[in-house]
């Protein structure tokens, strides 16, 4: 397993944001982001095959690094934690910046117990 430094620079942060992060996320085993544009992956692939997964959602004129780096690192005015891979079940698609998690079944109210009513404006 490698670790893996990952930080962009997007010319339309707006449109594809929340895409690539999400493209991130899924990259390995886990991942952490101290910082708003700087991840760390942890992963079996390559940096070519981590850059060929990731280069789909950018533009001609966004930058991209990915470097392997050591498990150790200084940060300051930020921490680092750890997260697992996301489980099936998050889907994005290819050009949204919608993300949408699975929403759990609303639990039913119970029968004997009414709704309250909406407060009055007097």
């Amino acid at each position: 397993m490698r670790t893996y430094l990952i930080s962009y620079d997007l010319a339309k942060p707006h449109l594809t944001k929340h895409v690539l992060a999400q493209a991130i996320m899924a990259l390995g085993e886990s991942w952490a982001r101290p910082l708003e544009n700087t991840w760390y992956v942890r992963s079996e692939e390559s940096e070519e095959v981590l850059e060929l997964r990731l280069s789909r959602f950018l533009d001609s004129d966004d930058g991209l690094l990915i470097h392997s780096v050591r498990g150790e690192a200084l940060l300051a005015n930020t921490s680092l934690r750890w997260f697992k891979k996301r489980q099936a079940g998050v889907e994005f698609a290819e050009h949204d910046n919608v993300i949408a998690f699975p929403f759990p079944a609303p639990v039913p109210m119970p029968s004997d117990q009414p709704e309250l009513p909406f407060a009055r404006a007097s």
